[in-house]
């Protein structure tokens, strides 16, 4: 089955700076930075970049975190259990947003 998503695209992503070197350099720098140990550790900012992508819906970025994690000895429970916290953040922000719609239908019912 022909998807979007190629896996072998991901080995690719290195070489996105190629017209670009000083950006992507810049960037790289910057990610590294990230993901480098700080007040967080590798491996919960592994875990929350898996959530995020999975939230962000990234496939690419989905892969390469769940093997992230898998390498840094996080589990599939864990994993899951990030995941589901992404999901709760980003129902309850579109519930948020409802007020949105609520200020609109007040100021029209004025």
């Amino acid at each position: 089955m022909n998807t979007y998503y190629n896996p072998e695209d991901l080995a690719k992503f290195g070489t996105i700076g190629e017209k670009a070197p000083s950006l992507a350099e810049k960037f790289f720098d910057y990610y590294g930075d990230v993901f480098a140990e700080g007040a967080l550790t590798a491996r919960e900012k592994a875990l929350i970049a898996l959530a995020v992508a999975t939230a962000i819906q990234c496939p690419y970025c989905i892969d390469s975190y769940t093997n992230t994690c898998l390498n840094m000895g996080v589990d599939e429970t864990q994993m899951t259990e990030a995941i589901h916290v992404a999901a709760a953040i980003r129902g309850g922000a579109t519930l948020a947003h409802g007020v949105q719609m609520k200020n609109i239908v007040k100021k029209l019912e004025l």
